[in-house]
């Protein structure tokens, strides 16, 4: 048996190897890219629900408790009732307007949508409607 035989033979088998330890070093990136686009859909969702929450709730005819119910129903819809678990509404005056402040504690996604239950908090606010004041 020549050298360039013994070379060929000693590679032989190796390119299936290197092709299990790349494509698995692939899907972790990928499935690391798609957490990291799961995680960010859920915050935007999450902040943008309690905004509409806060909208709702500072407008003249509206309540408190419909703002809320609001918010809840659109995080619901979107990434499920376990978000939308922990919810206040609350009003808060900042340089002599009434802001209202809806709250939203929800969990942080780690692993697919599982992760520790209200470890974010997250928040939306709008001014409220006074149609008393001139």
């Amino acid at each position: 048996m020549s050298h360039q035989e013994r070379e060929a033979r000693a590679d032989s088998g190796s390119a299936i190897v290197e092709f299990a330890l790349i494509g698995s070093l692939l899907a972790l990136v990928l499935a690391g890219t798609l957490q990291i686009g799961l995680v960010i859909h859920v915050r935007n969702t999450v902040i943008d629900s309690a905004i509409a929450g806060a909208r709702q709730a500072s407008l003249a005819d509206q309540s408190m408790a419909d703002g809320k119910r609001l918010a809840s129903e659109l995080i619901t819809v979107s990434v499920g009732e376990r978000y939308a678990q922990s919810i206040t509404v609350t009003t808060v005056k900042r340089a002599q307007v009434d802001v209202v402040e809806v709250r939203v504690r929800t969990p942080l996604p780690v692993l697919g949508l599982w992760g520790p239950a209200e470890v974010w908090d997250l928040s939306g606010r709008s001014i409220a409607e006074d149609v008393d004041s001139d």
